[in-house]
């Protein structure tokens, strides 16, 4: 196998690698694209639809929200416990640095008045009520306004349990919406034993309503993100490597015939611009060579009847050079005393 078969082996199958890892990345974002399109299809469809008891979609206090149902608004009747409220610390906001308000939600009635009695009584449903700003210094807590007292109607969209931080965090304060995390941080107010759901709601709309509400949650983000066009991209890349390393192959086959069938080329016939034309001499003088007199203009003569130039110069050494690559060494005009050889 000839050197130039190699080097064409070996870039096509560069370009074969580089294609197949673009691909699996162009896939890789792909998935990700269909993942977040069907996470924005739930929220279109879940968010502004009908409320319904939220006994109809968690039949029991451990029982998951369904991915499929996640930002369904349900309503469910019960009681708060303003004593055991807790804030959640380090969650963005459109309106900057912001606690949300986490308050524990004893329900009274899961089917909200729609069964013959009242279901799952008792149960702990936590509630984010909103946000309230942080203030000029974060370590500092905030009084959040109070709910509700007595027994309210609450609307609230189902999200999911978020999971256990590990940061630490100060009392009555939790870095995550962590339904467990969130009912030790409420401290002795919230009812010991008591079963709490495997998930929690934001606040949607409560009857009777409170006097002074915190700040709206903000609508889910729906922007489908860059994964589309980063795939399409990858895409391109894994073309335009396999396209451009064949070239390369293709071009280095294609000099080694272009090579065989003309026959190796004589270095000696090569055009060597810098090379000095037979019959003229060395373009630049050593120190030691004799430099031709000074030419003198002839008596009576003018610059019209002939070129005239003044001898004893490099430029004429220059000029010969050029004037012998352009004709023949014969042609060449030396200037007076330029020696011979």
């Amino acid at each position: 196998m000839s050197p130039a078969v190699r080097r064409a082996v070996g870039l096509v199958l560069v370009g074969v690698l580089v294609a197949v890892v673009c691909t699996f990345l162009g896939r890789w974002q792909w998935n990700r694209h269909v993942w977040r399109d069907g996470q924005i299809a739930i929220v279109d469809h879940n968010y502004s639809a009908a409320p319904v008891p939220i006994r109809d979609l968690l039949p029991t206090t451990s029982t998951p929200v369904p991915a499929e149902k996640v930002w369904h608004p349900v309503s469910v009747v019960g009681h708060y416990l303003p004593d055991a409220t807790v804030l959640l610390r380090n969650r963005p906001s459109d309106d900057g640095p912001v606690y949300h308000v986490l308050v524990p939600f004893v329900v009274e009635d899961s089917s909200a008045g729609t069964a013959g009695a009242p279901t799952d009584a008792g149960a702990v449903l936590l509630v984010d009520r909103g946000w309230v700003q942080t203030g000029a210094n974060g370590s500092v807590g905030v009084t959040p306004p109070a709910p509700p007292s007595g027994t309210v109607d609450v609307t609230v969209r189902l999200r999911q349990d978020e999971p256990a931080s590990r940061r630490g965090a100060p009392a009555g304060q939790v870095q995550a919406i962590n339904v467990e995390q969130a009912l030790a941080a409420g401290g002795s107010a919230v009812p010991v034993g008591a079963p709490a759901y495997a998930a929690y709601g934001g606040l949607v709309a409560e009857s009777p309503a409170a006097a002074s509400l915190p700040g709206a949650l903000d609508a889910p983000d729906t922007d489908p993100g860059p994964h589309l066009s980063y795939a399409f991209q990858w895409w391109v890349f894994a073309l335009g490597g396999l396209i451009g390393f064949s070239m390369l192959a293709r071009r280095d086959l294609l000099e080694e015939r272009a090579v065989d069938a003309e026959g190796e080329p004589d270095p000696a016939d090569a055009d060597d611009p810098l090379a000095v034309p037979e019959g003229v001499d060395g373009l630049w003088p050593t120190r030691g060579a004799r430099r031709p007199a000074p030419q003198r203009r002839p008596a009576g003569g003018s610059r019209g009847d002939a070129p005239y130039r003044r001898g004893g110069r490099d430029e004429d050494y220059e000029d010969a050079v050029v004037d012998a690559q352009l004709g023949s060494p014969d042609d060449v005009v030396r200037p007076t005393g330029t020696p011979q050889r």
